[in-house]
């Protein structure tokens, strides 16, 4: 059975983590696969939105400790670190971290660890009102290590990056909204339809200046002032390419404000 299910429907990829039994726990098979969904998207021209989502009951549980600490036990981590390669990190969300075009978490429950990550990794995150979040790494004397802590301060912040990786504890979907770890908190049963419309309205758009505007916004964090300008600035400029989409949509555009100056 496929641990990643991949479904193209109206220029939307739809990607289900599909270990339900294990609430979608990450494991060496559904991170391949993963891994080669995000491939498939980047690459196909017929998708320009992705919506990720977990079957069953859970969004992911983070990784399938039962798989990864044998592993882990016959090596020495900090050898596993070391030998990591300069300028290569995040994990299997460096897949995702990569893409221009935009990516949509629907998360239907438990996002923990992994999970978090993973969906942090998202440019915009729905949440079901029974969602569930958790920085639980440190509850078994481990470490982020796929953009989690990255990804956190940049979210919600240094104060509440340090709080939650501290403590550990568990974060319900409103909460999690008031720290803007999430967009919108919605009922459960109109979880997709929402993700589904946010998708919609992103596809209205430009999409080439949607994916020139998310690889900017995404480099320039970090960044200094001036630096991010110089950044924001060139890119702007080189996306419009030919100008000639630009053009098609400015004179829709004065079209009907003519047309409402008429009325």
């Amino acid at each position: 059975m496929a641990r990643v299910l991949y479904e193209k429907r109206n220029r939307i990829g739809y990607i289900t983590l599909n270990r339900p039994d294990a609430l979608n726990a990450l494991d060496d098979e559904l991170n391949s696969e993963l891994w080669a969904v995000w491939e498939d998207f980047a690459k196909d021209e017929s998708v320009d939105v992705g919506i990720i989502t977990g079957a069953g009951k859970a969004f992911c549980s983070g990784a399938d400790l039962k798989t990864f600490i044998p592993k882990w036990e016959k090596g020495n981590m900090l050898d596993v670190r070391r030998n990591v390669p300069t300028g290569i990190g995040g994990g299997i969300t460096r897949g995702q971290h990569s893409i221009t075009k935009p990516i949509i978490a629907a998360i239907n429950g438990h996002a923990i660890g992994g999970g978090f990550e993973l969906a942090l990794a998202c440019d915009i995150r729905i949440a079901s009102e029974k969602a569930k979040f958790g920085v639980f790494e440190v509850r078994y004397g481990l470490h982020q290590g796929d953009g989690g802590i990255v990804r956190l301060v940049a979210i919600a912040g240094l104060a509440a990056a340090l709080e939650l990786t501290l403590t550990g504890r568990e974060v319900a979907a409103e909460e999690a909204y008031r720290l803007h770890l999430v967009t919108k908190v919605v009922p459960h049963e109109n979880l997709m339809e929402i993700a589904e419309q946010y998708a919609s309205m992103i596809m209205n758009n430009s999409q080439q200046a949607i994916r020139s505007a998310k690889e900017t916004i995404l480099d320039v964090v970090g960044r200094t002032l001036d630096d991010a300008l110089r950044i924001e600035t060139l890119n702007a400029y080189s996306s419009l390419g030919d100008f000639s989409e630009a053009r098609e949509r400015l004179s829709r555009f004065y079209s009907k404000a003519k047309d409402k100056k008429k009325l």
